[in-house]
């Protein structure tokens, strides 16, 4: 491949061409930003229970409390600010979402690099097992493995990483497959270098930039079944309150106006995803451009 053809120098110069793409660059980088910032511009933190009053519960938004600060998005059940549970709940829902998917990816690669290397036997194993675990919904096989596991942050992070990795198996199994019979790898295989060199220096250049379109869109796809899962109590305890967990808390008073509850952190939840999946769906265009009609 041309050294102005690699896909880092393409991504420069067509990424940004794309409203669409700035726009979820934006949106990805306030969420960020918010997430890890936390700390810093929460005015309550909202894991720790002594800034946490009772009596502050279920306050709508630019309520007043009895110490005389200002809950700009209201409180939600336990008395806490919305809007830093809000923030220290988009940290936990991201450290999920990224933990599980760098963690599958790296699990992926492996299986794909054995499949596409040794071949044989091993090769259609690992594929058979790909193929059949994504037979079954991703919902249901995280649904099980909770139910199993019980909660936490790191079993949560250990049902997504079961559920995530066979997408990343055959999508690097198939991206390899395709570079080892193109005309640079045959030329490398004349110039007898090792299958090391070539798979590291060659293929595994060419195959990143399939990982980082499964990678963005597994992203927002753990994050979402993470929060669908917490909704429904399985997923991260109250102690480490993600998206989904505070949505559910603020469900059963929707129907008495209380709106705020699951309102706001929803719009969190949806912008965010809504972010990862414009990053997404521009590194598909820039990568793995449509043929044209």
């Amino acid at each position: 491949m041309a050294r102005d053809e690699t896909p880092f120098r393409r991504i420069g110069a067509a990424f940004f061409v794309s409203p669409t793409a700035i726009v979820g660059i934006v949106l990805l980088s306030l969420v960020l930003i918010a997430a890890l910032a936390a700390p810093v511009i929460s005015p309550q933190n909202a894991l720790d229970p002594v800034q946490i009053h009772a009596l502050d519960g279920r306050l709508p938004p630019g309520a007043s409390s009895s110490g005389g600060s200002t809950f700009w998005l209201g409180t939600d059940t336990h008395g806490r600010d919305v809007f830093s549970a809000i923030l220290y709940g988009l940290r936990t829902s991201l450290e999920v979402g990224v933990s599980s998917t760098l963690i599958a990816l790296t699990i992926g690669v492996v299986l794909g690099l054995g499949a596409a290397c040794i071949g044989g036997r091993t090769d259609a194993l690992i594929t058979r097992l790909a193929d059949i675990q994504l037979c079954f919904p991703a919902f249901l096989i995280a649904l099980v493995l909770l139910a199993l596991l019980g909660q936490g942050m790191g079993k949560t992070i250990a049902a997504l990483v079961a559920v995530q990795w066979a997408y990343f198996a055959r999508a690097f199994r198939r991206a390899l497959g395709a570079q080892m019979h193109a005309q640079y790898s045959e030329a490398a295989r004349c110039l007898a270098l090792t299958p090391s060199r070539i798979v590291l220096h060659h293929l595994l250049p060419n195959c990143l930039p399939a990982l980082f379109i499964v990678a963005a869109a597994q992203t927002a796809a753990a994050i979402v079944l993470e929060a669908t899962l917490s909704f429904l109590g399985l997923a991260v305890p109250l102690s480490e309150p993600s998206l989904g967990l505070l949505i559910a808390e603020g469900y059963p008073y929707l129907q008495s106006g209380m709106y705020w509850i699951s309102f706001f952190p929803g719009v969190a939840l949806v912008l965010t995803i809504i972010g990862i999946n414009l990053v997404a769906n521009r590194l598909r265009e820039v990568f793995d451009p449509l043929p044209p009609r």
